[in-house]
């Protein structure tokens, strides 16, 4: 939470099989990386947004839409951005559930396959 605002929380329920799920919209803050001048670097928008699969609550699955900001010197148009490295490597689990999935004997497979179909299309 030191880097985002939560922009947007929905409520989404898959009629196939009857199940809810929340879907919660995080927006990077507007605040230059430490390391770059504000005077040097314009925020230039988002980068497409990435959802990412969190542990469930209340039995309900949870999934992140993060949009991270970019910035663009204004004289050499050189991009910077933020390195978040909560996403774990070749999945779209946080880190935190990825790890704890591993030990779930395939658990994972089964849940993000699930969830994967209510959110096609998105």
């Amino acid at each position: 939470m030191d880097y985002f605002e939560i922009a947007d929380f929905q409520t989404l329920c898959s009629l196939e099989i009857k199940e809810e799920f929340w879907v919660i919209d995080f927006e990077e803050k507007n605040e230059i990386p430490n390391g770059y001048s504000a005077i040097e670097y314009e925020s230039k928008g988002f980068m497409e947004s990435k959802l990412i699969q969190d542990f469930p609550l209340r039995g309900k699955g949870v999934y992140l839409r993060i949009k991270k900001r970019r910035w663009r010197h204004k004289q050499t148009k050189e991009i910077i951005k933020r390195d978040f490295s909560f996403i774990a490597d070749g999945s779209k689990f946080t880190q935190e559930l990825s790890d704890f999935l591993k030990d779930a004997s395939g658990y994972a497979t089964r849940y993000h396959e699930q969830h994967s179909e209510l959110l096609r299309g998105e």
